[in-house]
């Protein structure tokens, strides 16, 4: 079998029992060299995939709504941003296959990332200048999530903790931008001016095919994880929101029980919780409606790197 496929070859079971066998006195991994890891390295997973064996996108195309319509399904899942008065929707169909895209919109470099195994979309800040980062996948997981790194320093970067674990930048944060998880219908609602990200990527990918075919409504997790919290579906969507360094999980089920938005006030902070039942997304706004970053994930992700996070309960 030759379809890209994280397993491709072996069953589930003997390739994971292959990746979680890595001698504890390893200090590299697919080329990158861990002496320095923040993260105890058997923690650290091949997730079958070389280096670049999922090729980020470089030179994303983009097309207009019309154009997009004939790749597009309403339902269809997609991260969407607002930079610099430019709006832009990455089909979540082509990052299951790619899971980077490196972007800049009006001189702004950012880097759009999705983990499929995580259902986490999160965008940040690639820098400028000489300072300007270039992003590709690792081939790499902590917590089942993807380890990133940058081009020019080869530091390995954790999705969801936003920052470098090894390499020169080790302990270096990203700045995390807003990012809405929505479907197609209602970001072109909204945004009838919206870019979208074209299946002219370069490389030959069957985008109509998901990958993870019956996971995300499954129980199971591909890769060990830390503190697995039983107290919803692992695959139940979660808004995660950081305020300070504290941190608090937001349930879609639980969201889904009161009028949006949620009126909510943590660590100090006053909090708008939108939530859109028609496409199954939330977003966070300060109480004068600006947007915040947040994450959007699966639950197990979200409690696995951060397991003091407080969880809102609805009132009713």
């Amino acid at each position: 079998m030759v379809l890209f496929n994280r397993f491709p070859v072996v069953s589930l079971v003997t390739f994971l029992f292959l990746t979680s066998c890595s001698s504890a006195d390893e200090v590299s991994k697919n080329g990158f060299n861990l002496a320095n890891s923040e993260i105890t390295i058997e923690k650290i997973h091949g997730g079958g995939p070389a280096r670049d064996g999922i090729p980020s996108i470089d030179n994303p195309r983009f097309l207009t709504i019309g154009q997009a319509e004939a790749e597009l399904s309403d339902s269809d899942p997609i991260l969407g941003v607002e930079i610099a008065g430019v709006n832009r929707a990455y089909p979540v169909a082509i990052m299951n296959w790619h899971e980077i895209v490196n972007d800049e919109i009006n001189g702004n470099s950012f880097v759009v990332t999705y983990c499929p195994l995580c259902g986490s979309g999160v965008v940040f800040s690639a820098g400028s200048g000489t300072e300007k980062k270039n992003f590709g996948v690792s081939g790499l997981l902590y917590n089942s999530d993807v380890l990133l790194y940058d081009r020019k320093t080869e530091s390995l970067w954790s999705q969801l903790l936003g920052r470098a674990i090894s390499g020169d930048l080790k302990g270096e944060s990203l700045q995390l931008l807003p990012v809405t998880h929505t479907s197609w219908k209602v970001w072109k609602r909204e945004h009838p001016n919206t870019e979208v990200l074209s299946r002219r990527t370069g490389y030959f990918r069957d985008y109509d095919r998901d990958p993870y075919g019956g996971y995300v409504n499954s129980e199971g997790i591909y890769f060990p994880v830390e503190n697995i919290n039983p107290l919803y579906h692992p695959k139940e969507r979660v808004l995660g929101v950081e305020i300070d360094g504290r941190f608090k999980g937001y349930p879609y089920s639980e969201l889904s029980k009161e009028d949006s938005p949620v009126v909510d006030k943590f660590n100090g902070v006053g909090l708008k919780i939108h939530f859109d039942e028609e496409s199954s997304s939330a977003w966070v706004t300060n109480l004068t409606g600006k947007k915040l970053p947040a994450v959007s994930s699966f639950w197990f992700a979200w409690m696995a790197f951060h397991p003091d996070s407080e969880v809102y309960f609805a009132e009713r």
